[in-house]
């Protein structure tokens, strides 16, 4: 391990964040903020690659771990590391950050701002993944929410104001009722402890002390603040209207990283410190996965707007991340794992393509819509790709993960299973209708087609990256799943042991 003695984790947060300060600072020169955030998202990706290749497959704890006192009265400490768990997501931060600069690059209006603040959003979101200290994973999960607010507010859709504002409400509420929970942690463990921390691991040692009642009450609240995030129904209505008024590049990050850090949370937070409430809350879990992956595929049967569909998709299969969860065996949680993975690929390409289509063409509105295909066969192409893994095509990363997920379902529940892959079918109806819509048949008289024209270096770079990402790991998946196995076997022992 050849990186063991240096503060890795330390320069994936804080390259970005030198990034983000010269970026703001270079005001009158929005090209040189360009290749400011371009050099500061490509130098962290390459470290990502890097403790990728450093990485340890043979043990499940966390490695490169840096443990500084940073509050000693109240036991808050600068402690971060990774595990197989948080390394894939640390490599999905560092590739789609620098994707979404890439993909930014015709952005004219008030560039720097907007350069500084993806760079600030890569920084909370490497936070979150990264954090042992309950007190830093806040800090971090708060400082995402700024970047992505002004995001949408100043460079979104007729409706931004209205769409950031509810971004805002709901996310920051849920936060608030998650900080209760771990201030009830903090207090809780330390009357085991007898002194008093924030620390993830050191509160987690003590869990088995935990009370019934106490586990019960402080895993809901904890669930609640990261279902809101991920988002599950009921709580899923800010994410559409969110994800239509946002500029692409932020639906992207949005659905990419910021979803993922709900499921990220109940993974590496509630299952292993509240294993008995994990248990209570099973059927909970299983209910609203269900109910979410149903709901989310037949409102994208409903949908005119080409990325309000694919925002709803996005709820239908983060659903099929919770019923992993719900499994709490260690198939179900190592497949929820990569599901996160392969949905961050995916649901980049997909909202890519739907801003292309806009900025190109004009439109979104599939009814308006026909015969792309023969005005845009490159962008067609990458749509297709982007479609099919998404229903998850044999030898596309979608694929592995969803059928993963079902046979720890099956497992698990037996032919419960029926209820979820129903949605199967329903995706396939939807990705084809939509194709048909868009790319096939007779060129649309809807809209000038006259100077449309197809994709550009910038917006094809990224996506020929992902496209050949989503069939690398779908052909080979252990590259992802030898290192989240080991994590989540040593994580089920605590589950199951709490049951």
């Amino acid at each position: 391990m050849l990186l063991q003695n240096v503060p890795v984790i330390t320069l994936l947060i804080l390259i970005p964040l030198i990034g983000a300060i010269i970026a703001f600072m270079l005001g009158k020169n929005p090209k040189a903020s360009k290749i400011v955030a371009l050099v500061f998202t490509l130098i962290p990706l390459a470290i990502s690659v890097l403790l990728l290749a450093d990485f340890s497959l043979t043990v499940g704890t966390f490695q490169y771990v840096e443990d500084f006192t940073w509050i000693s009265s109240l036991g808050i400490s600068y402690k971060v590391g990774v595990d197989g768990i948080s390394i894939a997501m640390v490599f999905l931060t560092t590739l789609l950050s620098f994707l979404a600069v890439l993909f930014s690059w015709d952005v004219d209006e008030r560039t720097h701002q907007y350069m500084g603040l993806m760079l600030i959003l890569e920084v909370g979101v490497m936070g979150v993944f990264t954090a042992m200290d309950y007190f830093l994973f806040y800090v971090f999960w708060e400082v995402v929410l700024i970047p992505m607010y002004f995001l949408i507010a100043v460079w979104g859709g007729p409706r931004r104001a209205y769409a950031s504002i509810k971004f805002f409400i709901y996310t920051h509420i849920a936060s608030l009722v998650m900080l209760l929970g771990i201030l009830a942690l903090y207090f809780e463990a330390a009357t085991h402890l007898g002194y008093h921390t924030f620390d993830i691991q050191q509160i987690a040692s003590v869990s088995g002390q935990f009370g019934q009642f106490f586990q019960i009450v402080v895993f809901g609240a904890l669930f609640f603040g990261f279902i809101v995030k991920m988002p599950m129904v009921p709580f899923h209505t800010w994410l559409p209207d969110a994800h239509v008024e946002a500029p692409t590049a932020g639906s992207v990050l949005l659905a990419g990283l910021l979803l993922k850090m709900g499921s990220y949370g109940i993974i590496r937070i509630c299952l292993p410190t509240l294993p008995y409430g994990a248990n209570q809350y099973q059927i909970v879990m299983v209910i609203i996965a269900i109910v979410s992956i149903l709901y989310g595929a037949i409102m994208c049967l409903a949908q005119k707007d080409l990325k309000k569909m694919v925002a709803y998709s996005s709820i239908s299969h983060m659903g099929i991340v919770m019923l992993g969860i719900a499994t709490l065996g260690e198939l179900g949680i190592a497949a929820a794992v990569f599901q996160m993975f392969a949905h961050g690929l995916i649901t980049a390409v997909l909202f890519m393509m739907c801003g292309i289509v806009g900025h190109h063409v004009g439109t979104r509105n599939m009814p308006r819509l026909g015969g792309l295909a023969a005005k845009m066969p490159y962008a067609a192409v990458f749509m297709m790709i982007g479609f099919m893994a998404s229903l998850g095509l044999p030898g596309m990363v979608g694929f592995l993960a969803e059928f993963s997920v079902f046979v720890a379902t099956f497992d698990a529940f037996g032919w419960l299973l029926l209820l979820p892959i129903i949605s199967v079918a329903i995706t396939a109806a939807y990705y084809i209708w939509a194709m048909q819509k868009t790319l096939f048949g007779p060129l649309t008289k809807e809209v000038d087609l006259e100077h449309v024209h197809d994709i550009t270096w910038f917006e094809a770079a990224p996506l020929v990256i992902l496209s050949a990402l989503i069939v690398l790991f779908g052909i080979l998946p252990a590259l992802i799943f030898d290192y989240i196995t080991p994590s989540v076997k040593l994580l089920t022992a605590v589950v199951l042991g709490g049951a």
